[in-house]
């Protein structure tokens, strides 16, 4: 799950870094990825287990692949607003400066980026998915051993 949210991440601040390169505005920051993509595993894990999305289990898998990335887009977007007055916090700026600092073109990067994280969670969801109905084992098979032809 890391690895997989680390490229996405990584890529994410590959193109941003790139962006504003082409304005002459310097950004080398892709520690953050890795930062980000931990925590992110981490919320992913303690939202798994608090059950959220198992009641897609039982639906066709474009169902599930899709509420399921859904939902964990929008826990990624409440996880960012949290991280920026967290920030706020830890800077030393009271709470209500720190969520009035989640202004309307922050708030809208922090969807687009949710948006973009739900789109890039739909092929990780897939594997994990079909894994889930037709077992770890055989979908690790199908990938990473040798085919008869």
């Amino acid at each position: 799950m890391f690895l997989y949210l680390w490229v996405v991440f990584g890529l994410l601040a590959a193109h941003e870094s790139i962006i504003l390169s082409q304005h002459q505005i310097d950004y080398r920051f892709h520690g953050v990825a890795v930062v980000n993509a931990l925590i992110f595993a981490k919320v992913m894990l303690v939202a798994e287990d608090l059950h959220l999305g198992r009641g897609f289990d039982d639906k066709p898998l474009a169902y599930s692949v899709l509420l399921k990335s859904l939902l964990f887009g929008v826990a990624l977007i409440c996880f960012h607003i949290v991280e920026h007055v967290l920030i706020g916090l830890w800077d030393g700026r009271p709470l209500a400066q720190s969520l009035a600092e989640v202004d309307a073109n922050k708030l809208m990067g922090i969807v687009l980026l949710g948006i973009i994280s739900t789109v890039a969670l739909v092929p990780f969801f897939i594997l994990r998915e079909v894994g889930r109905v037709i077992g770890e084992d055989k979908l690790w098979a199908l990938f990473f051993r040798r085919r008869n032809p």
